[in-house]
């Protein structure tokens, strides 16, 4: 009886193993360990995870944007998709390597690694966990030996050099390029293809991490007897004064973008339908108070949705263009939602 008493009581001890007392043990491990709630959003990051990038320790938020904001541009896409093939049972574990952003600005080679060990009953994620790795020793050595191996860099270097010359004028003109494509002309805001191009990923992120996303739809009263009576030239300069109303409405982080004609629409990321509504009012408001010319005054109609589970972008966005529908019907120069 002492004996069952016992392993009573030892099993009750380690049912009392809790996430603060896991915690507190992996405070001693050297490693760069990571522990994260999804249902909450809370992430637990031992000691060796800030020292192996130089932070002091427990120095940064406990949220996923932490970890967000240390991967390299050039690595992120790549490591989303394997998180995202993983947490979503499209691959057997999450394994990979990518540049992490120290405090002083140089970046390290990691390793990283993890495992799901809860889910919920719907089959999210409730909560996973681990580690990181050092590998930048192991990256130094192999960019070495590429390094020895090409015997014939030093026949070629003028060349070489000339090339890369060549190749950064292409770039900046690539770059260029892209900028131009992404850019209404005449507003200069963004066009409808970078707008779909973000919505698409703020939708996957808020579907990520499970984030509030809105998105305000918007256009001119009237607009057309405004052409009719003055002319395209000051129709132009109309949906021009109108862009920069709106860009000093909207927040840092949101996304203004021209979708056509004189529609326009506002992305906000982490945003509830409340904020957005608050937004839209500002906007309309700013608007209604302002005076093109002597003879041109022009308001908006506004339309607000917040984004649901699984949405995809094009459903949001035919959504919010119902919104700004019912924003018309109900007598223009409002929102709906």
């Amino acid at each position: 009886m002492d004996d069952i008493s016992g392993k009573s009581s030892t099993k009750n001890d380690f049912s009392r193993l809790n996430a603060d007392m896991l915690h507190t043990i992996l405070e001693l491990s050297s490693d760069g360990i990571w522990d994260w709630n999804a249902n909450t959003g809370f992430v637990y990051r031992n000691p060796g995870w800030y020292e192996m990038l130089g932070y002091p320790r427990h120095a940064l938020d406990n949220n996923v944007f932490t970890w967000e904001n240390v991967i390299h541009p050039d690595d992120y896409n790549q490591v989303m998709t394997v998180f995202d093939d993983y947490i979503n049972r499209r691959a057997p574990q999450y394994q990979t390597e990518y540049r992490c952003r120290k405090k002083d600005g140089s970046y390290l080679w990691i390793e990283d690694r993890g495992y799901v060990v809860a889910r919920n009953p719907d089959g999210s994620v409730a909560r996973m966990v681990g580690a990181l790795r050092d590998i930048q020793l192991r990256k130094y050595s192999i960019e070495q030996l590429e390094r020895r191996n090409q015997s014939l860099e030093a026949l070629v270097a003028e060349r070489t050099l000339e090339l890369s010359r060549v190749n950064q004028q292409l770039q900046l003109q690539v770059d260029e390029n892209r900028v131009l494509a992404e850019r209404d002309a005449l507003t200069l805001v963004a066009n409808r293809y970078r707008l779909e191009k973000v919505l698409l990923q703020e939708c996957e992120r808020a579907q990520r991490f499970h984030l509030p996303l809105s998105l305000i739809a918007m256009d001119v009263d009237d607009f057309k007897p405004i052409n009719d009576r003055h002319g395209h030239g000051v129709g132009d300069q109309t949906l021009v004064q109108v862009v920069e109303r709106l860009e000093s409405c909207v927040r840092q982080g949101d996304l203004l973008a021209r979708w056509g004609g004189d529609e326009f629409m506002v992305v906000l990321p982490e945003s509830s339908l409340e904020t957005a509504k608050a937004l839209a009012e500002t906007i309309c408001q700013s608007l209604r108070t302002h005076r093109i010319t002597d003879d041109v005054k022009v308001t908006l109609s506004l339309g607000v949705v917040e984004r649901q589970v699984n949405e995809a972008p094009a459903a949001l966005m035919a959504r919010a263009d119902q919104a700004l529908y019912r924003a018309k019907a109900a007598g223009k120069d409002g929102v709906s939602t």
